[in-house]
């Protein structure tokens, strides 16, 4: 509300510095008072119900899985519901009181998201044939000394598919009823009736609640803009994730750089990273923590005055700023390459963005002779070489399965990046790891570069922890319903989906030991280097994203 005085607190150190705020008039306070970094404050406060901090070792620890089930409105401005479910007396916990739905994660789950459809079966019988996952939240810990507990909640959101698959919803012996509430009416405190930390549960889910209506809608808008293009690269992607979170500061309230102010941009960061499209994240959330860095260093250093204008231009110049990335990794491929004779014989695949660049401009330097994998099943190889054509580069296209007999005579296979891992992994389009391998059978050292932003190597961890993304099947099949195989293909294609499971896996994982280099716009790189960029960004992730 404009002219109305408040007091915040912001993170000048590891502890909370309380300072005074001038009016809320989309003004800023003095920067230097304070450093805008990553702050222990919580997005929004709640009462809770019989829960104190104590010595952790007197406590049952146990992680958690809670699962909030939403069907929207068929009207224009599709109004959300979330379901919950009233615990039974049967329970060990938390009689009679609401819940989403809920249960432990167990050692044999692969992952809390394994956990999660497990519970929603065991206590609903929903599965993924009725229920979609749309966002998940940080997880987080709180004790609770009345049931002699640590609890660590893994949060996430599904929606129902169809109104008529809430008829399915049967509930087990571990709930006594429920029923449909409005995400923004539900509270922590005793009057409502819900477990501990239920609201708070929830808005790690439906950022809603602390963004506002606006500003979520351009977050869920921008999330659904990532989710759903399979055309870009992680590059581009990352710029998109970029333009949301510019797009969210715009609109969003309160409007002064306050604490809570802080903390809402950078947990609209944080989903944009894990919920637009995970398995890109690598170059998302490095491009994110850079911007943020910059927002939180420009703030804190600059006098009064046109604060938001100030972190418009920062996000603005980075988008520009990333247009000029490709020509320094163009570069240092060209200059990498320079002592190895002509022509260059190179296989490749797919169509990334950076790799198209290096050879447009490698093909003004010195005589090429490609050999591009189609591709499939979008085939983005045809487009690759399509936009390199040109009377000076003799270009081959090669169905993906004879990768092999394309790597006659060969000099390097030149791969993209989506994501490295900390080890010098590295996740690529899939059909990557047939061409490495069968080069190297068929051309014994043949070179293997990797070209990539910086930007691509992720955090620590062992690359089968990151996200596999499996496509829509639908990719595949629909290929085979136009295609040339014939009736016979044509008539499998309509009876396939039901009756054979179909696999349509984006990414596949090329071990370090395959690769001879990497590429950036800072020149070679190895696997030490690419260590250190990986430290460097968990180390990021941390200050920023700690707290959310």
């Amino acid at each position: 509300m404009p002219g109305l005085g408040v007091a915040f607190r912001i993170s000048h150190t590891a502890n909370l510095k309380a300072i005074q705020a001038t009016p809320w008039a989309c003004t800023a306070p003095t920067f230097s008072q304070f450093r805008l970094g990553a702050t222990t404050a919580k997005m929004s406060t709640q009462t809770q119900p019989n829960t104190t901090a104590v010595a952790s070792a007197a406590l049952k620890k146990r992680a958690v899985v809670s699962s909030f089930i939403f069907k929207f409105d068929q009207t224009p401005d599709g109004r959300a519901q979330v379901a919950l479910f009233r615990r039974s007396g049967k329970v060990s916990t938390y009689r009679h009181h609401l819940a989403p739905i809920s249960g432990s994660i167990e050692p044999s789950d692969p992952s809390p998201l394994a956990a999660a459809w497990r519970e929603i079966g065991e206590e609903t019988t929903l599965d993924p044939s009725s229920l979609t996952l749309i966002r998940q939240g940080k997880n987080y810990t709180f004790s609770d000394v009345s049931v002699g507990r640590e609890w660590t909640i893994f949060p996430f959101a599904f929606r129902l598919k169809t109104t008529a698959d809430e008829g399915r919803i049967t509930i087990d012996w571990e709930h006594e009823g429920w029923g449909w509430f409005d995400p923004l009416a539900v509270v922590d405190n005793g009057d409502f009736g819900g477990v501990p930390r239920l609201a708070e549960s929830l808005r790690r889910v439906w950022f809603e609640k602390d963004l506002g209506e606006v500003a979520g809608k351009v977050l869920s808008d921008g999330l659904a803009r990532l989710a759903t293009d399979y055309k870009s690269g992680a590059r581009q992607l990352a710029g998109v994730a970029l333009e949301t979170l510019r797009d969210v500061i715009a609109v969003l309230e309160p409007c002064s750089p306050s604490e809570q102010w802080w903390a809402n941009v950078r947990s609209a960061a944080w989903h944009i990273w894990k919920n637009g499209r995970e398995s890109m994240g690598a170059a998302i959330v490095s491009a994110l923590l850079a911007a943020l860095s910059e927002i939180s260093d420009s703030l804190r250093s600059r006098p009064p005055g046109p604060w938001l204008t100030t972190v418009t231009t920062i996000l603005n110049r980075r988008l520009a700023a990333r247009k000029h990335t490709s020509t320094l990794v163009s570069q240092s491929l060209a200059a990498y390459l320079s002592s190895t004779p002509s022509p260059l014989s190179i296989l490749t695949l797919s169509q990334s963005s950076t790799i198209t660049h290096a050879l447009h401009h490698l093909s003004t330097i010195r005589p090429l002779d490609l050999r591009i994998l189609e591709s499939r099943p979008l085939f983005e190889g045809v487009s690759l070489a399509s936009s390199l054509a040109s009377p000076q580069t003799t270009i081959t296209l090669h169905t993906d399965a004879s990768a092999a007999l394309a790597s006659k005579n060969l000099t390097l296979v030149l791969l993209g990046a989506d994501r490295i891992s900390a080890s010098g992994a590295v996740s690529n389009k899939t059909g990557s790891l047939p061409a490495v391998l069968s080069a190297g059978y068929v051309s014994p050292g043949v070179k293997v570069i990797v070209l990539c932003d910086a930007e691509k190597v992720a955090g620590p961890g062992r690359p089968e922890e990151h996200v596999v993304e499996d496509s829509d099947a639908g990719q595949v099949t629909s290929a085979w319903a136009v295609g040339g195989g014939g009736q016979g293909v044509r008539g499998a294609a309509e009876v396939l989906g039901a009756e054979v499971a179909v696999r349509n896996t984006s990414f596949e994982w090329v071990p370090a030991e395959l690769v001879d280099v990497y590429i950036t716009e800072f020149g070679e790189w190895g696997v030490k280097d690419i260590a250190s960029q990986s430290q460097k960004l968990a180390d990021e992730e941390e200050r920023m994203f700690g707290h959310v």
